[in-house]
């Protein structure tokens, strides 16, 4: 190499780029080209900031890219980030001059496919159910007639309009209260969380909870697959019907509440009474009650009719008759009752009197029987007492002995202990 030559090498060129015209050059032709892709991978590395935004990395086996969600795109997403999850996005590449790098501006998020959800959802649904959030033994009853009802739902969905006009044709005389939620993409579940928590605070308080979607896809409903609301939901003091998507939709939002509705059309149905089946009830116990009436109406005519016929109505004085007939026979009664005891006690008192007699002692004195009794004399005056024994009698005693017709005075000269002394 001629020495002309290599000094020209080593010349630096008239018109060098600066690294801010270069970098703005970059930015200008490769954001031009890539202003709308389309890009697959991984979610790794994913950071919620304070401000709201996400920054996260996106992966496959070979390459890494930068992404970021701006606050304001990130309640547009169908679902809700989060590390591990496959995905496919769409977005713009965007040129960060002062460091050099670039990233991918993500305004739409989708789950490739719906095995990562699943999953995702079959892990959660074990966690919570070992927990104990979806026991049948937490369920609380609807309340049969509510007067005030809370609806948790987008306010611009079909869910709304078909819950409202379902329960207004069923039952008109519940309250409503809308408590707006978006019911779809990130950040909605948090959303949804604190409707539950703001309708438990209305005041008077609302009966029930009604908290609707419609249809859609398991990643438009994944919202309701969150564990903060379904945290919500188990932790609510009032009792929340879930009617979420169609029958065959089944989240985990579903076994928390406390009533499962299979649409926001059923949700609506379990919420509130028949008012057309109430009315035919009610007619048919108004039926049934002017029926009742009417016959009680009737028997007490018949019976009113009956006693106007009876003799008390048509001749009163036969009444008196009657009774001052039953009275004399009574009477007649008790004379007849009455002498017959008297006779009876006369006998009877005979007969006393007659023992009486025949074991009277005079009875005894009369057939030549006689009494002897012992006079001691005591404090000047004499006593008689009964004599049964010659034991303690002694001579010169004084007896006083009792005949039919009189005493006998005497003195014991001796006594014997034989039955006739000689």
């Amino acid at each position: 190499m001629s020495e002309e030559l290599l000094n020209d090498c080593q010349k630096p060129p008239a018109e060098a780029l600066s690294v801010t015209e270069f970098t703005s050059r970059v930015k200008e032709h490769v954001e031009s080209r890539f202003a709308d892709a389309w890009v697959a991978g991984e979610i790794s590395n994913l950071v919620k900031a304070a401000s709201g935004h996400i920054y996260l990395t996106l992966k496959d086996d070979t390459a890494l890219l930068r992404a970021v969600i701006w606050r304001g795109t990130r309640q547009s997403l169908a679902i809700e980030p989060a590390d591990g999850l496959e995905v496919v996005c769409h977005g713009r590449l965007e040129v960060y001059p002062p460091r050099g790098t670039y990233q991918l501006t993500i305004d739409r998020l989708h789950a490739i496919g719906t095995g990562a959800l699943e999953a995702r959802l079959r892990q959660l649904h074990a966690a919570l159910e070992q927990e104990g959030l979806f026991s049948p033994q937490r369920k609380r009853p609807i309340p049969t007639f509510p007067h005030r009802i809370a609806l948790i739902t987008s306010p611009t969905g079909a869910a709304i309009a078909d819950f409202l006009e379902t329960l207004f044709s069923r039952w008109r005389s519940t309250e409503v209260i809308v408590v707006p939620s978006r019911v779809q993409g990130a950040g909605a579940a948090e959303e949804l969380a604190w409707a539950i928590t703001a309708a438990a605070c209305i005041k008077p308080a609302v009966d029930v909870i009604a908290m609707v979607r419609g249809g859609g896809s398991l990643e438009d409903l994944w919202a309701f697959n969150e564990e903060v609301l379904v945290r919500a939901v188990a932790a609510s003091p009032i009792p929340i019907v879930s009617g979420v998507g169609h029958e065959i939709d089944v989240s985990l939002t579903d076994l928390a509440a406390d009533l499962r509705a299979l649409t926001p059309t059923d949700a609506a149905v379990q919420v509130s009474p028949d008012g057309v089946q109430l009315s035919t009830l009610c007619d048919s116990l108004g039926q049934r009650l002017q029926m009742g009436l009417l016959r009680r109406i009737r028997t007490a005519r018949d019976r009113i009719s009956g006693l106007a016929r009876s003799r008390t109505f048509t001749d009163p004085s036969q009444l008196v008759r009657d009774r001052r007939t039953l009275l004399e026979q009574h009477a007649a009664r008790c004379n007849r009752l009455a002498n017959a005891v008297i006779q009876r006690g006369r006998e009877r008192l005979g007969s006393a009197v007659g023992r009486l007699e025949a074991g009277s002692p005079l009875q005894l004195l009369a057939r030549g029987y006689s009494v002897t009794s012992l006079v001691k004399t005591s404090n000047g005056s004499g006593v008689h007492l009964p004599l049964r024994s010659t034991i303690g009698v002694d001579n010169g005693a004084t007896l006083v002995t009792q005949l039919a017709d009189g005493c006998l005075w005497s003195r014991v000269e001796r006594t014997s202990s034989d039955a006739l002394g000689e």
